[in-house]
C-alpha cells in the first residue's frame, strides 16, 4: 500500500497541491482526472522520486517496484524483441514468450521483432516503452497517456490486459472510457485537493458537483445570516436594555467562520460557428486511391462515398493504413492517384490535424494568429479567452507556446471560421477529460457535417452514426453504431487470447449467437440478484438521511431549550436524541453489509462478463 500525508507542493506562487492525503490499496485501479495544469504528472512523479514535495511525505512499503511509462526513448538493444525482453524482472529472463505477447498486442508484427528499434516512428518507440513497462510486472503501474500512440485495436487489447492486472494502477487519460473500464477508484485533483472514491469518473464528477452547490448554498445561506445579525447589531447596538443580546450576537459573529466564494476554475469552451448550407450532400468521393509509393499496394483504392450535410462518420482503424491521408485528401492537401472529389460550392471545411501547427507563424501573437483568419481583435480576445488564454496571455507570441497549447490556437482558428463540414483528426490528445467531454458536446451541437479520426470510445459510442473502417489492407463503409459493428463485422485483426489463456467453466469456441445467449442470461441473473440490494441501499441510505435531520433538528432545539432552561423538554429530548443516534449507527452497520455484498455480487457477475471477452 502507498501512503501519501499532507502532501504540498507548489511552483513559486501556484500551489498546485495544498495539504493532500490519500492511499493506494493493494489491487487498486485508480484513474487520476484533474484539468491540465493542476498536478496529474507532477504527481506521478512525486511517487517516482523524480521531483520532490515542498512538505508531507509518501510511504511506499520495502522492495515495493513501481513502472512508469516514460516518453524519453533509451534503447540499448538491437531488435525490438532484445529491447522488449530487457524490462522482464530478474526471475523471468527467460520468458521471451511472455515479451512477445505483450509486443503483439500493442501493435508490432513478427517481422517487426527482429528490426532495429531505432527504425519505427516515435509513436511505435513509445509503445515499445509501454511494452517494457507491462513485462516488467511491477507493484505499481503508473500509466500517464498510454492512448496517445495506439490504434484502436492496441487499445482494446491494452484494456483487457489491465482488467486482469492484479497489482496496483494509476492512470491519466483523456478518455474516460478507457479509463472507466479499468479502474475500481477514481482520483479526483480538484481545487488542490485529491478525493479518492470508489467507482468511476461519472461517480466523482456528480459528488464535487453536488457538494460544490451545496457549499454555494451554505455559503449564501451564512451571508445572508451574517448580513441579518450585523444589521441586528447596528439598529440595537444603542439601546441599553438589548446590550446583552446585541453583545451575545457580537460574539456569535466573530465565531462564524466566512465561506469563501468559491474560485472560477478556467475551461476550454467549445462553439463551432455554422456556415449555413443549402444542399443534401456536402461532399462526395468517386473512386479514389492513393499510394505513397507507386512501388508499393496503395493505402486504399475505389473509395466511394458521400457526406451528407449532418452526418456524423468516425474513420477507425490501424495506424498506418491511411485514417489521416484520407482526411488530407478531404481537406485538399493530397491529391489522388485516381478519382475525384465533388464538393458543393456552399461546402465551408474547418480542418484540425496536430501536424499542422508548424503552419502557425511563430512571430504572431496568439490574438494576431486568429485574427488572421479575419475575425475582428475583440472577437480574437473572445476565442482566446474561450482556449483559455485569458487577458494578457492571449498576448504570447505563437513561438514560445508548447505543443498543447499550439494545438488549442489551431483549434481556436476553426472556431474563429464559420463552416458546415469539419474534418478532425485526433483532436483530443492534448485536451484533459473534462475539455473532450466539453469538446464532444460542441459537435453533438454543430449543426453541419463532421468527419473525425479518432480511437475514443466514447466519442464511438455516442456521436457516430456511419465509419469508414481501415482493416486487412483495405477500407469499407459501414453504416450504423459502433456497437452494431463491433457484432455484425468486428475486427479482423484483433487478438484473441490463445488456447493457454482460455477461461475454464466455457466451452474452448463459441459463435457469437451463443455469446450473446450467454451475456443475456448473465445479465438477467445480475438484474434479479442486485437490484433488490440496489433498493436496498437506496432505502437505507434514506432512512441515514431522514434521521440525520432529525438529529440535526433536535440538536437545535436543545440548544435552544438549554438557553431557555426548560430542563424536563431537554431531559425528553436527550432520549429521543440517544434513540436516533442507535437507530442510525444501526443502519449504517447494515448499509456497509449490503453495499459489500453488493460489492462481491458485482465483482462475481463482472468476472463472468469478462470471461466473455475472450470469444467476443
Amino acid at each position: 500500500m502507498i501512503k501519501i500525508s499532507n502532501l504540498t507542493k507548489s511552483f513559486g506562487e501556484r500551489v498546485i497541491f495544498d495539504s493532500v492525503s490519500f492511499h493506494l490499496n493493494r489491487g487498486d485501479h485508480a484513474g487520476l482526472t484533474g484539468r491540465n495544469g493542476h498536478g496529474k504528472t507532477t504527481l506521478f512523479r512525486i511517487i517516482t522520486g523524480e521531483d520532490y514535495p515542498d512538505s508531507g511525505e509518501i510511504t511506499i512499503p520495502k522492495n515495493y517496484s513501481i513502472g512508469y511509462l516514460n516518453q524519453k526513448i533509451e534503447f540499448t538493444s538491437n531488435t525490438v524483441i532484445d529491447e522488449g525482453c530487457t524490462g522482464l524482472p530478474e526471475h523471468r529472463k527467460d520468458d521471451r514468450w511472455l515479451a512477445e505477447k505483450i509486443l503483439f498486442g500493442l501493435g508490432f508484427t513478427a517481422g517487426d521483432m527482429q528490426r532495429s528499434p531505432m527504425e519505427f516512428s516515435g509513436g511505435y518507440q513509445v509503445r515499445l516503452n509501454l511494452g517494457k513497462v507491462l513485462v516488467s510486472e511491477p507493484d505499481l503501474l503508473l500509466l500517464d497517456e498510454p492512448t496517445n500512440y495506439l490504434d484502436i485495436l492496441s487499445i482494446r487489447w491494452l484494456v483487457k490486459f489491465l482488467r486482469d492486472w492484479k497489482n496496483e494502477i494509476m492512470i491519466i487519460s483523456h478518455d474516460r472510457s478507457f479509463m472507466d473500464s479499468i479502474i475500481t477508484h477514481t482520483l479526483g485533483i480538484h481545487r488542490k485537493k485529491i478525493r479518492k472514491i470508489a467507482g468511476n469518473t461519472e461517480k466523482l464528477y456528480a459528488q464535487i458537483l453536488k457538494d460544490e452547490e451545496i457549499y454555494e448554498k451554505t455559503r449564501v445561506n451564512d451571508d445572508k445570516k451574517r448580513k441579518e445579525t450585523e444589521l441586528f447589531i447596528s439598529r440595537f447596538r444603542a439601546k441599553a436594555r438589548l446590550a446583552g443580546l446585541v453583545q451575545s450576537r457580537v460574539k456569535a459573529l466573530e465565531k462564524q467562520g466566512k465561506l469563501d466564494r468559491l474560485e472560477k476554475i478556467d475551461s476550454l469552451e467549445f462553439s463551432f460557428r455554422y456556415a449555413p448550407f443549402p444542399a443534401k450532400t456536402a461532399m462526395g468521393t468517386r473512386d479514389l486511391s492513393f499510394s505513397y509509393d507507386p512501388a508499393k499496394p496503395p493505402l486504399f483504392r475505389g473509395l466511394s462515398f458521400a457526406i451528407g450535410k449532418n452526418d456524423r462518420i468516425c474513420v477507425i482503424g490501424k495506424n498506418g493504413k491511411g485514417k489521416t491521408t484520407l482526411l488530407r485528401i478531404l481537406a485538399g492537401e493530397l491529391q489522388t492517384q485516381t478519382g475525384g472529389i465533388d464538393m458543393h460550392p456552399g461546402t465551408r471545411t474547418g480542418y484540425y490535424a496536430q501536424t499542422n501547427t508548424i503552419n502557425l507563424n511563430d512571430s504572431l501573437t496568439i490574438e494576431e494568429e486568429l485574427m488572421s483568419t479575419g475575425i475582428e481583435k475583440q472577437e480574437a480576445r473572445n476565442i482566446s479567452g474561450g482556449m483559455m488564454f485569458e487577458g494578457d496571455a492571449a498576448l504570447k507570441k505563437i513561438g514560445i507556446l508548447s505543443g498543447g497549447e499550439k494545438c488549442r490556437v489551431l483549434l481556436g482558428k476553426i472556431l474563429a471560421r464559420p463552416s458546415n463540414l469539419l474534418l478532425l483528426d485526433e483532436p483530443t490528445n492534448h485536451l484533459d477529460m473534462e475539455s473532450t467531454d466539453a469538446f464532444m458536446a460542441a459537435i453533438d451541437q454543430f449543426d453541419g457535417a463532421v468527419v473525425i479520426v479518432t480511437h475514443n470510445q466514447l466519442f464511438l459510442q455516442t456521436l457516430a452514426t456511419r465509419f469508414i473502417v481501415f482493416q486487412n489492407d483495405g477500407v469499407k463503409l459501414f453504416e450504423g453504431s459502433y456497437n452494431s459493428f463491433l457484432e455484425k463485422i468486428g475486427w479482423e485483426d484483433e487478438i484473441i487470447p490463445s488456447a493457454g489463456d482460455e477461461k475454464p467453466g466455457l466451452p474452448a469456441s463459441m459463435n457469437k449467437k451463443d455469446i450473446r445467449k450467454l451475456r443475456a442470461e448473465i445479465l438477467t441473473e445480475r438484474s434479479r440478484v442486485l437490484k433488490p440490494m440496489e433498493k436496498k441501499i437506496l432505502s437505507l441510505e434514506e432512512v441515514i438521511s431522514s434521521s440525520e435531520k432529525k438529529l440535526h433538528t433536535l440538536n437545535h432545539e436543545i440548544i435552544e431549550a438549554s438557553r431557555s432552561g426548560k430542563g424536563l423538554t431537554i431531559q425528553a429530548m436527550s432520549k429521543e436524541v440517544h434513540a436516533l443516534r442507535l437507530e442510525i449507527d444501526t443502519s449504517y452497520d447494515e448499509l456497509e453489509t449490503v453495499i459489500s455484498e453488493f460489492e462481491s455480487g458485482t465483482e462475481l457477475f463482472d468476472g463472468k462478463m469478462k470471461e466473455l471477452e475472450a470469444f467476443d
